[in-house]
């Protein structure tokens, strides 16, 4: 396990690796670490100023690091005003929205205590990040459309820590955790960069063979899941690899294993078990259990947390249906570490997940389509976009293709077939 001076030297790549992959900052661009709910923790302080010290070497024109603290959002929650919190919501959408205006990246570090809300109602809890998502709603439907760069990347918290090893001495665990999520990123080697250019060509080759089969539906089959699953005509696969409308590449969520298209709205059957707890502001969710008819959740149970599943899916009418499907083999880097990390980023690189709520528009044409139009082209729309995990090494996936074809995809968890 890495400490000390080698732990130091192997983060300074990984702050590289944000801003050269992640975001691909573009010389005279506004580099934005932490934004909204997703601000920079005190934590973070050390992590946070090697990203400043690189984004400048990168040519930045300015680094903006929006500072917070999530003790003060949960007692904001649990005892403020929501009308002030919206007020506050309002101005802070302003200035991200300004800076994008002008060609600013967009980097967060979510790296929540999986316990932050505990003791909270969750009606409280929703009511204020329902609040704030709705106010940066119009902001984040041009961040689906990749209209500028933005990455998810983490770093740990001592209470995430803790969560994540509470069967080593406390003053271990910090540095754990970071070893963990330089693995899990493919950062803990030599030079992360070229090791993640290599990554997304394989990733880019593997979205390519799925798109190519043109797929009508996928079947899903393991204990308690027998799931169909229709998709738009004109849907494609995706990886990795996103690009603005100015073509430059950027890579959203690092780590990430997964390839992932766009469900059709109506088009999903049968019935889906989660293989892995789910961790939703603050909510342990175990158990999961839907059953969907054209598409639309009418039954929803768990084994723990189910008030706050039913948060979830009761958000609006777009949270009843799905809005991404993801394969990930049961082989990947995360799932091999064998461990529950209580944060979806790593998590639902783990395993294959299917999403609740928002979808990304992953149809030809579908970035230049208005959100009204979304309906008709069988896209869903919601406030939510929640990721819950339902794959393992005893899933199979068959697709069946607009030839006629049945084509295996996943057995026993991993792909089928090499590519």
């Amino acid at each position: 396990m890495l400490t000390g001076n080698a732990l130091r030297d192997q983060l300074r790549k990984y702050a590289e690796l944000a801003v050269k992959v992640g975001v691909n900052l573009q010389p005279g661009q506004h580099l934005v670490i932490g934004y909204g709910i997703r601000q920079v923790l005190p934590e973070h302080v050390e992590f946070a100023r090697m990203l400043t010290e690189v984004g400048y070497e990168a040519g930045a024109k300015f680094v903006h690091v929006d500072w917070g603290d999530e003790w003060w959002v949960r007692e904001t929650i649990l005892r403020g005003d929501l009308e002030t919190f919206k007020s506050r919501a309002r101005h802070q959408v302003e200035w991200v929205q300004r800076l994008a205006d002008e060609g600013a990246v967009y980097l967060a570090l979510p790296a929540t205590d999986p316990d932050l809300f505990a003791g909270i109602d969750p009606k409280q809890v929703t009511a204020f990040l329902n609040a704030q998502a709705e106010i940066f709603r119009p902001f984040n439907d041009k961040r689906t459309n990749d209209e500028y760069a933005w990455s998810l990347m983490s770093a740990p918290t001592q209470a995430w820590a803790d969560k994540v090893f509470p069967e080593l001495p406390p003053e271990q665990r910090l540095d754990a955790l970071w070893n963990d999520i330089l693995i899990c990123s493919r950062a803990d080697g030599p030079d992360p960069v070229g090791a993640w250019r290599e990554h997304l060509e394989n990733l880019k080759k593997r979205a390519k063979w799925l798109t190519d089969l043109r797929i009508r539906r996928l079947h899903y089959r393991a204990p308690g899941t027998d799931l169909t699953v229709g998709l738009p005509e004109t849907h494609y696969w995706a990886a990795a690899s996103n690009q603005t409308p100015q073509r430059v590449a950027f890579v959203a969520n690092i780590p990430t294993e997964e390839v992932y298209t766009v469900p059709l709205r109506e088009g999903v059957e049968g019935t889906v078990s989660s293989t892995m707890p789910l961790n939703h502001n603050g909510s342990l969710i175990e158990g999961i259990r839907l059953r969907f008819e054209k598409g639309k959740i009418v039954e929803t149970t768990a084994t723990r947390g189910e008030e706050a599943l039913r948060h979830i899916v009761e958000t609006d009418e777009g949270s009843r249906y799905l809005g991404e499907i993801s394969l990930v083999p049961v082989d990947s880097p995360i799932s091999q570490r064998g461990r529950l990390f209580y944060n979806t980023l790593f998590d639902e690189n783990a395993s294959c997940h299917l999403a609740i709520g928002n979808a990304y528009p992953l149809i030809e044409g579908g970035r230049d389509l208005d959100r009204a139009a979304w309906r008709a082209a069988g896209l869903n729309q919601s406030l939510v976009h929640v990721d819950f995990m339902v794959g393992s090494d005893r899933m199979d996936i068959d697709a069946e293709t607009r030839s006629g074809e049945t084509v295996p995809i996943f057995r026993s968890g991993r792909w089928a077939t090499s590519v």
